[in-house]
């Protein structure tokens, strides 16, 4: 859920947009290409900018963001601003956090005070809360897991072992990336509620996978540092305007500040280096409505998915690069629902004993007109439920909704609609570890970044953040400007689809 997306395909192609100044080469001034408009791609250009350098960022879509993104539909409640699927982020998430402050849009995601996280059993009626408290870790949760309601006695007492456990592990050991986190949930005692009412309330939506199919590495480390790090490292971040304000409008309006040359609906075609090893070039689009324009370059930062970066690598750059391939990717599906009236009077709960897990009130934000409710469902690790018609989830969720909100019963549907991603993250099985690459390559001057790149973290806003500046300090490393400029903030991860009923 922290990170992730539903569906991203490339708007239609238009007029080509470009932004900040013109892209003519000047004698010299070193030079950099990003290819990629994410939140990967943008921290990249916007550390390399600041650090002197002449930046064009090179987007194939209409606008910046990459999977976290906003787009407009018309509904029965009005003209809505709608999120290609629920972000959120943690207080720990320090590098995202960095870039919201670079790009003036940190008083528009603010973390809570403490953390409070209403969990919801459909099956029995139930509503506990997840609350920090005051106590240094682990003690900041005692008290809300003493009285949990969602476990039992002994299974809160064993919750607490397991974390004692688990915050002896070291997740940059190799040796857990072949594990799974749910073989070694069971070995530290935790019964299948235990499991379900905690480890993977938290894990599946960090993760995008079910403790069964997530790497105890990657389940290490988000446990480790949300939750036994420091008492307000899981604290929640919630954006209260759209994405595409913070990932578009305010991080272009950043990049055009840095004087980095912006060009969308630019397709990179290929990348190569420049005869006689001087540099790189960067041969852009040519479709329709993509501008034609071939970049020569001295560093080339590609801040794209692990099949494009696959396509777009010269012989050479990796030693095996068809790994990139074997790094699987995993779905989040995002169900939209408006209410003529309102069913739910908090900002999100989670829940256990349905298919829903993660309900979010998108009312405010996506500009719903008064009186009606609009709600997000966010289902991560959603292999189950990609594929399945619009008619069928709205079969199957709508009654969920009912047993969770009452109120809901007495409501009338005004709009259903569907947001798919299926790739939205990497897949972070058991093994994945191992074939995500560093962001430096065997060719100088050519660096990779994206969540899926070797971060030590998930598939996640901060992974993103993170491997956008990773692979701007080894180009600039490279070029012998790294210890000469300002370091990045301190650290301690088109048109979507969308269905109608």
């Amino acid at each position: 859920m922290y990170g992730t997306a539903a569906d991203a395909a490339p708007g239609p192609e238009a007029a080509a947009g470009a932004t900040g100044p013109p892209g003519a080469e000047r004698s010299g001034e070193r030079s950099a290409v990003v290819v990629g408009g994410g939140i990967a791609g943008i921290t990249a250009a916007l550390r390399l900018a600041d650090a002197g350098l002449r930046v064009t960022l090179a987007e194939c879509r209409p606008r910046l963001g990459g999977l976290a993104f906003s787009f407009r539909r018309s509904s029965p409640a009005g003209e809505l601003t709608v999120d290609n699927g629920q972000h959120v982020y943690l207080r720990c998430c320090t590098a995202y956090r960095g870039f919201l402050e670079r790009i003036g849009g940190a008083r528009l995601a603010p973390v809570q005070d403490r953390l409070d996280i209403p969990v919801l059993d459909a099956a029995r009626g139930r509503l506990g809360r997840l609350r920090r408290g005051a106590l240094p870790v682990p003690l900041h949760l005692a008290g809300s897991l003493a009285r949990y309601p969602h476990l039992s006695l002994a299974e809160r007492a064993g919750v607490g072992r397991a974390a004692l456990a688990l915050k002896r592990l070291d997740p940059a050991d190799p040796a857990l990336d072949g594990v799974d986190f749910a073989t070694w949930l069971h070995r530290q005692g935790q019964s299948p509620r235990a499991v379900e009412a905690l480890w993977d309330l938290v894990g599946t939506a960090t993760l995008n996978a079910r403790a069964d199919r997530a790497s105890l590495g990657l389940a290490a480390m988000v446990f480790k540092t949300g939750l036994l790090s420091e008492p307000g490292a899981a604290d929640i971040g919630l954006p209260r305007v759209p994405l595409g304000e913070l990932h578009d409008t305010l991080a272009r309006s950043a990049l055009d500040r840095a004087g980095v040359r912006t060009v969308l609906r630019a397709r990179v075609r290929a990348v190569r280096r420049a005869a006689g090893g001087g540099g790189w070039r960067v041969a852009l689009g040519g479709g329709p409505g993509g501008p034609a324009e071939e970049l020569h370059t001295d560093t080339v930062v590609l801040a794209v998915p692990q099949a494009e970066a696959y396509r777009l690598l010269p012989e050479g750059a990796l030693d095996d690069p068809g790994r990139l391939l074997d790094i699987g990717t995993a779905p989040i599906l995002g169900v939209h629902v408006v209410y003529d009236r309102k069913v739910l009077r908090r900002p999100f709960f989670a829940a256990l004993g349905t298919p829903v897990q993660w309900v979010f009130d998108r009312t405010e934000i996506s500009g719903a007109a008064g009186g009606t409710q609009y709600l997000t469902l966010s289902q991560s690790a959603a292999q189950d439920w990609i594929d399945q018609p619009v008619a069928a989830l709205r079969r199957r969720m709508l009654p969920e909704l009912e047993r969770l909100l009452p109120a809901a019963r007495e409501a009338r549907v005004l709009d259903f609609f569907v947001t798919r991603e299926r790739n939205a993250t990497f897949d972070p099985v058991p093994g994945a570890g191992r074939l995500r690459p560093a962001a430096r390559t065997r060719a100088p001057g050519l660096q990779l970044a994206g969540a899926w790149t070797d971060t030590g973290w998930p598939a996640t806003m901060e992974g993103a953040v993170r491997s956008g500046t990773a692979a701007a300090e080894t180009a600039l490393h490279d070029l012998g400007l790294g210890t000469t400029h300002p370091a990045p903030p301190p650290s301690p991860r088109g048109t979507p689809q969308q269905e109608a009923a």
